[in-house]
């Protein structure tokens, strides 16, 4: 890879906890001068979320350790095309200059066409990609089906070079025809070393004992937010099924799903064994992992899952559904964790009983789970960012641009 210093620009739709520590590899990376445009400042700053239903701002450092500036979202701010639409990038990337752009924002936003073509005009490499790991849509509607089946091989076709998040993703993009040198596979990371250092500060009994849970009980985790597509009622009646003795299972998340799974865990007499802990903030679900045996993430629609990363790094051990796109690269089956048909509550229920007859595989389990973890890491994902951006650039035409442009700085506003 080329020793040529890249200025680079990462547009996304609002701060997150997942990408920041990935903009701060990125920032002290000695190949690039990088910085972020967000388009809104939620998440930083308290904003509804629409997912959970409710106000959300997260309480870890979003905004430190790299150069940012906000670029004044013009748009509804509703999810439809015309929420994001922020016409201030068009000027902030032409007069730039940048070597490439990376975007974060959906195809599915305005804001994404007019960075499209702000770059295209400039002759700037324009980098972006998906999380996805196929063509289904969350919904299921046929229509979408067919209309990504048909769109897609011509939409990533305009990546400079296509982003993928996992094996299956990478795969998806050979099925359109991309290129294989055309594809990257930067991976969907949390920052690993921040989960093992609060992980390791966390007092199990003690969370526990907030919960009104003993020590020796067997907890259960479901942890992310309750909308249909994420199928926590299976989690529920599994939990029925097993009917394993000292057992509690825990909610960690909110959504519209709530009221649904508080009565049918009151129809199915668990009220006493259902813990709902609502929304909870990001410095405190390590406590939540650590206070747990198993969590399960059930999902019929799960383009990553990133509390996956997150369980295995917090020795947690992880049940998915056959459709959460982490399981290809993170799960072993009896060996990092363990993976059941979407939908299937009785086969869930399985291996919910089995999990807890071995105590000494769970702990093997574990340990090699957060093993695994050890090569899948922000440092490689900012890797792989650089090197994608040095081959989109090293595909592209070179541009005249005159000494003035050469030395122009777009203004920050924060840092």
């Amino acid at each position: 890879m080329s020793e040529r210093r890249f200025r680079v620009l990462a547009i996304a739709s609002h701060p997150v906890q997942y990408a920041s520590p990935i903009f701060r590899l990125m920032a002290r990376h000695h190949q690039l001068d990088f910085q972020v445009a967000y388009c809104t400042m939620r998440g930083a700053e308290a904003g509804h979320d629409p997912e959970f239903g409710r106000s959300v701002k997260w309480d870890v450092p979003l905004l430190d350790g790299y150069t940012w500036t906000h670029v004044p979202n013009r748009g509804s701010g509703s999810e439809s095309f015309f929420g994001l639409r922020n016409p201030g990038l068009w000027k902030f990337i032409r007069k730039g200059p940048f070597d490439a752009v990376i975007c974060f924002v959906s195809y599915l936003r305005w804001t994404f066409w007019i960075s499209y073509f702000a770059a295209r005009i400039c002759g700037v490499p324009f980098i972006f990609g998906t999380d996805a790991s196929s063509n289904e849509p969350r919904d299921g509607r046929k229509w979408k089906r067919m209309f990504k089946r048909l769109a897609w091989p011509l939409l990533f076709r305009l990546s400079s070079q296509v982003l993928t998040a996992s094996s299956a993703g990478k795969q998806m993009m050979r099925s359109f025809g991309i290129p294989e040198e055309r594809i990257s596979m930067t991976l969907n990371t949390v920052d690993n070393d921040w989960w093992i250092e609060q992980f390791d500060r966390v007092d199990r009994t003690k969370v526990r004992a907030a919960w009104g849970i003993d020590p020796a009980e067997r907890v259960i985790l479901f942890c992310g937010k309750l909308q249909p597509w994420k199928r926590p009622l299976d989690v529920l009646r599994a939990f029925a099924a097993a009917d394993i003795s000292r057992s509690t299972l825990v909610f960690a998340g909110d959504g519209p799903l709530r009221s649904a799974i508080e009565a049918e865990a009151s129809a199915l007499g668990l009220g006493n064994r259902v813990r709902m802990l609502g929304f909870v903030n990001q410095s405190q679900v390590p406590g939540v992992y650590r206070a747990s045996d198993v969590m399960v993430i059930a999902s019929d629609y799960e383009a990553f899952g990133l509390v996956v990363n997150e369980a295995m790094l917090c020795g947690c051990v992880v049940v998915a559904s056959d459709k959460v796109g982490a399981c290809r690269d993170l799960i072993v089956p009896g060996l990092t964790g363990f993976v059941f048909g979407c939908g299937d509550v009785h086969g869930l229920a399985d291996i919910l009983r089995d999990v807890f007859t071995k105590p000494d595989s769970v702990h093997d389990i574990t340990v090699r789970a957060r093993t695994r973890m050890q090569t899948w890491s922000p440092q490689v994902s900012a890797a792989a960012l650089v090197d994608a951006v040095a081959q989109a650039v090293s595909r592209s035409k070179p541009m005249a641009r005159s000494a003035k442009a050469q030395t122009a700085k777009p203004s920050v506003s924060g840092s």
